[in-house]
């Protein structure tokens, strides 16, 4: 069975890729490398023994997204992770994340509504939930108004998916709200590749281990938290990774209640920024160089999963702690710091 992987060289994409290979998915993967590198494939070639099919095609060309589905009638599920992803750039470029994170969406549903049976699922975010009234962070908190325009077009995102679904019944979609993907493959043959200046936490703590970066800055330490750094719900990629594969199977097996679902992704746990400090230091050896600087704009206090709808009804659960997602991190932060 065939399937489209948008961003499939991304970091959670690329996984992804690897978890549908290794299930027997035959994988094509739409990526314009605008945040990825062509060297993923190679990684995702060495882990799986398979090669993906590759398209270098920007989704934001509306007649070139149109001629792929024209040539891959065959495809039975799409999962959508093409989207720009940095908080602090969206509140910088707004115009840039809508038109490259919803002309995009809205092109691909078209075609997927030409097709009289469809499956997508969508890379949805737990900043949808904004800061939430209560913790740990259910389905049924209400969508705050977003805090970033990256934050607000994983919510328009949504919005659009429920409704193409709700006159189009042969479209059915789950959107994944993750949490923070942190890690890498365990084989440290793909991860996490920023281009430029790390945006996420993890990647900036082992650049900083390895010497890349001189410092890490921590934002905040004023924050009502137990250490008064910012808290998280951070999971290892290839649990994230999974949960499309068991969301796709779902999709195709008809297990769905209705044609439109949602589920959270996490650990179900918070863990604070000077945490995931001490996590690096104890999995790694390295006393880590940070300073406390001021907060930052469009940044949460406290944000971790209730998992059990995703546990319950989905039947995925998150397997590895932080100190394996860090164990990763570090082991493919070690090997590209080699080469």
């Amino acid at each position: 069975m065939k399937v489209l992987v948008t961003g499939g060289l991304g970091f959670i994409g690329s996984h992804t890729v690897v978890e549908l290979q290794n299930k027997g998915f035959e994988v094509v993967i739409i990526d314009n490398l605008s945040n990825s590198s062509i060297k993923v494939l190679d990684g995702i070639v060495s882990i799986t023994g398979k090669a993906p099919i590759f398209e270098n095609i920007d989704l934001k060309e509306k007649s070139k997204v149109q001629k792929f589905f024209l040539n891959h009638q065959d495809i039975v599920g799409v999962i959508h992770f093409a989207a720009s992803k940095a908080v602090g750039e969206s509140v910088e470029q707004p115009l840039m994340y809508y038109e490259n994170n919803i002309n995009t969406l809205v092109y691909v549903l078209q075609e997927l509504t030409k097709l009289e049976q469809s499956n997508f699922i969508f890379s949805s975010s737990c900043t949808v939930y904004g800061q939430a009234d209560e913790l740990p962070i259910s389905e049924n908190a209400p969508i705050k108004p977003a805090e970033s325009p990256y934050g607000n077009t994983k919510q328009i995102g949504e919005e659009i998916i429920k409704d193409i679904c709700k006159v189009t019944p042969k479209l059915n979609a789950i959107a994944l709200r993750y949490f923070n993907p942190i890690g890498a493959h365990p084989t440290a043959k793909i991860g996490e590749l920023p281009i430029g200046v790390p945006q996420n936490l993890v990647p900036f703590i082992t650049q900083t281990g390895v010497g890349i970066r001189e410092q890490l800055s921590v934002f905040g330490d004023d924050y009502p938290t137990p250490d008064g750094t910012c808290i998280r719900d951070y999971i290892h990629v290839v649990d994230v990774a999974k949960a499309h594969v068991v969301a796709l199977q779902r999709l195709l097996e008809s297990n769905n209640t209705s044609n439109y679902e949602y589920f959270n992704l996490g650990t179900g746990k918070g863990s604070s920024v000077l945490e995931v400090i001490n996590s690096f230091e104890r999995i790694s050896g390295e006393k880590l160089n940070y300073k406390i600087a001021n907060r930052r704009e469009g940044d949460v206090i406290s944000a971790y999963a209730d998992t059990k709808k995703a546990n319950q009804v989905l039947g995925w659960k998150a397997e590895s702690s932080l100190d394996d997602a860090m164990t990763s991190a570090w082991k493919w932060q070690k090997r590209l710091n080699s080469n």
